[in-house]
């Protein structure tokens, strides 16, 4: 029986082994998986946290955990408020993930952990207040069958946060989830992806979109050196891009991994090298964009989007936040109440002017807005336009290869931005019309705002108050 003994403690010392080797393993290289799923928690409690005063626990359990992926469940968080730094683990031990706020820039990733480095980012005591107008929106008159509409929970969707509705520039209908109000910052993800084209028009005329000359040192290299400002604004730079979410792709490690998304961004080679480059969605192409106006702003770059566009639209509640070395995320982060992004919505209803000022030039805007004929789709026209904006409303549950607006018959002029989890602004000239729908809906739900938009404008053309 010696032996049997012998193997027991031989089959223990294995299990110790085994067991001693993963957590060695989960320290000092934990996987990739496991540092996105921490950095991913500790960035969205931070910005919950800091710029929406909400509390971290329900952002855990709400928030962090709507994309439903398993490893999230295991994430623990800390906050430490005095400091500004939010840490999270998996297991409360391993993949440390942390998260460092600025006043007015809202929250960082931090993936190396240099947490005082991110500090450094700052806006060196600069008064952004100085630049914005606070003009409230004017109230439009009352319409019943509005109403009707924004208490709906059907046509307003699961986990709505904000509907909002002007029409002729006058705010005519609201409504919040619970816990949410006017003046709650609510984050747009890629209906930032837009703004970022705005900021560009503030600064360019639309003849700059064709510059192709010294985009980026090591692109002068190779076949990258013929990639123009439009190719990138379009979607159609031809660059490597893997936009899938949920796992270790592109656009996760350059959201959670990287503290130089724009470097990350442009390091990536051709994908395809045939002329014209077909359409292929990229939150990394508009971090490049952003890189670009902040080069070309030089040292008043982290004032330039509340000096030029956040300040005289009176967006009191915006904050834009940077990567870890200072890069704006162009693609991702902008929060602002639902109030705020009518604003921007307005903005380009009105082809650029606000308040009687231009912010951005007519031409600009007229091309930014045309839609892109490399997006051409399956239903015969253009899906994407020349700069960061989409020609349909969200697709979740169409199938492939057929218009997410087809039965709602909406007039040609409208265009969207659109965002993660449910972000949308339906802009609708022809009809005076800017529709914005905020909320924490994954699109596994299959939720399209589209029924309500098309119903907001029946109700607002029957004339019935």
């Amino acid at each position: 029986m010696r032996w049997m003994g012998l193997a027991a403690k031989i089959l223990a010392g294995a299990i110790v082994f085994f067991v001693l080797s993963i957590i060695a393993y989960l320290v000092i290289v934990p996987p990739d998986l496991l540092r996105i799923a921490s950095n991913y928690s500790a960035k969205i409690v931070c910005s919950n946290v800091f710029l929406a005063g909400r509390d971290p626990v329900e952002v855990q359990n709400v928030d962090v955990q709507a994309g439903g992926h398993p490893i999230l469940g295991y994430i623990n968080v800390d906050v430490d408020e005095p400091n500004g730094v939010v840490t999270a683990r998996f297991l409360g031990m391993f993949a440390t993930g942390t998260a460092v706020y600025r006043p007015g820039l809202g929250c960082a990733s931090a993936p190396t952990g240099n947490v005082e480095a991110v500090k450094q980012i700052a806006f060196e005591n600069a008064d952004i207040e100085q630049f914005t107008t606070p003009l409230p929106w004017p109230m439009g008159e009352h319409n019943a069958r509005l109403d009707n509409i924004l208490i709906d929970e059907t046509l307003t969707g699961p986990e709505m946060r904000a509907v909002v509705v002007i029409k002729d520039g006058q705010l005519i209908g609201e409504t919040y989830g619970s816990g949410f109000n006017a003046e709650t910052p609510l984050i747009g993800w890629s209906m930032t992806k837009t703004v970022t084209a705005l900021i560009m028009g503030t600064i360019f005329d639309e003849d700059f979109t064709t510059k192709t000359a010294n985009l980026f040192p090591k692109w002068q290299r190779d076949e990258r050196r013929g990639i123009r400002v439009q190719d990138l604004m379009s979607m159609s730079s031809g660059l490597q891009w893997n936009e899938g979410y949920g796992s270790v792709s592109d656009v996760t490690r350059m959201l959670y991994l990287e503290p130089d998304m724009a470097a990350f961004a442009a390091s990536l080679p051709m994908d395809n090298e045939d002329l014209p480059h077909k359409f292929q969605y990229s939150s990394g192409t508009t971090v490049l964009l952003s890189k670009i106006w902040q080069e070309a702003a030089s040292e008043g770059a982290l004032l330039l989007p509340h000096q030029n566009l956040f300040g005289p639209l009176g967006m009191r509640s915006a904050t834009f936040e940077t990567d870890a070395a200072g890069t704006y995320a162009g693609s991702s982060y902008l929060y602002a109440s639902a109030r705020d992004w009518a604003r921007l919505g307005q903005l380009i209803l009105n082809k650029g002017v606000w308040r009687g000022r231009r912010l951005i030039g007519a031409d600009y805007l007229s091309w930014m807005t045309k839609g892109a004929d490399i997006s051409l789709a399956p239903w015969g026209r253009p899906e994407y336009g020349n700069g960061q904006i989409w020609l349909h409303g969200p697709d979740a549950g169409v199938p492939d290869g057929i218009d997410p607006d087809e039965g709602f018959d909406f007039p040609l002029d409208t265009r969207w931005m659109l965002g993660h989890d449910g972000q949308s602004v339906a802009i609708i000239p022809s009809q005076g019309l800017v529709i914005v729908r905020m909320g924490l809906t994954p699109s596994k739900l299959g939720y399209r705002p589209q029924m309500m938009v098309s119903q907001i404008i029946n109700a607002l053309g029957s004339g019935l108050n």
